[in-house]
């Protein structure tokens, strides 16, 4: 099976993040593997241990990215692309993801397409969905199994709580939720292989894209820090004064009611 992962390279949300005249300061940033991606890669690997075949991680990015896709190598990736727009876009959007990203796999044989549900810096979750439209083929997101027979795939997604059981076939992609599987840790042997593993570097150029292809749908006008929370608030005294008390705080302070 020809096995493709898009990877998004996102900031951490668990580290601090500043944010300077409207934008993320890069500089102070820590940048990882978008976590729900993480989840895709692992079931690429486990899916290419169980039918054969090779598994290719693929970004659009900068040359930065190179350290992520280097840890999807590590983690057992067989091989990466960098599709290098530094030098290219100023504005990056979903739709210039999706044209670039489908430009590049009408060029290449695959069987099936991971990428995560939703990436923890921007959670549009359209990526996936549009390249599948461009690529004219089937579509499952938020799956929480898969199972490959043939050219048949039987997939369980999440569906708000619920599970919904779908039949489809391959050529496919589809988008991966928290708790399809595990992800593995890139190992001291897989660190070290992943340095020897091949990662090609792509430009517009290469794929036949002009800027006039590939403008921007949406812009970013100001990225922000939600405001921080007030100390909570502990009533004290008898549950009848307490439950007055709150009623009176919902109505006058909070405005709820």
């Amino acid at each position: 099976m020809n096995i493709y992962v898009l990877l998004k390279r996102t900031f951490d949300t668990e580290e601090k993040i500043n944010i300077q005249k409207g934008t993320i300061d890069e500089s102070g940033a820590e940048f990882i593997i978008n976590p729900y991606d993480e989840y895709a890669i692992e079931e690429a690997i486990l899916l290419r241990d169980q039918h054969g075949g090779n598994v290719t991680v693929v970004t659009v990015g900068n040359e930065e990215a190179e350290k992520q896709l280097r840890t999807a190598l590590a983690m057992g990736c067989d091989q990466a692309v960098l599709i290098n727009t530094e030098d290219d876009l100023e504005e990056n959007d979903p739709f210039i993801t999706a044209k670039i990203l489908s430009t590049y796999f009408k060029e290449n044989e695959f069987d099936l397409i991971l990428g995560g549900n939703v990436s923890i810096d921007k959670s549009s979750g359209q990526v996936g969905p549009r390249l599948a439209e461009l690529l004219d083929i089937p579509f499952v997101t938020t799956i929480t199994k898969i199972n490959i027979e043939g050219k048949t795939a039987i997939i369980e997604r999440d569906v708000e709580g619920d599970s919904e059981i779908i039949e489809t076939t391959l050529p496919l992609l589809v988008t991966a939720q928290q708790g399809l599987n595990e992800p593995r840790y890139p190992s001291l042997p897989g660190i070290m292989k992943a340095k020897k593993k091949p990662l090609e570097e792509l430009e517009l150029d290469d794929l036949g894209l002009d800027e006039e292809d590939i403008v921007a749908k949406t812009k970013t006008i100001e990225v922000y820090l939600p405001p921080k929370k007030e100390a909570g608030r502990i009533l004290a005294g008898e549950l009848q004064n307490q439950v007055q008390e709150l009623i009176k705080l919902l109505h006058t302070e909070a405005k709820v009611i």
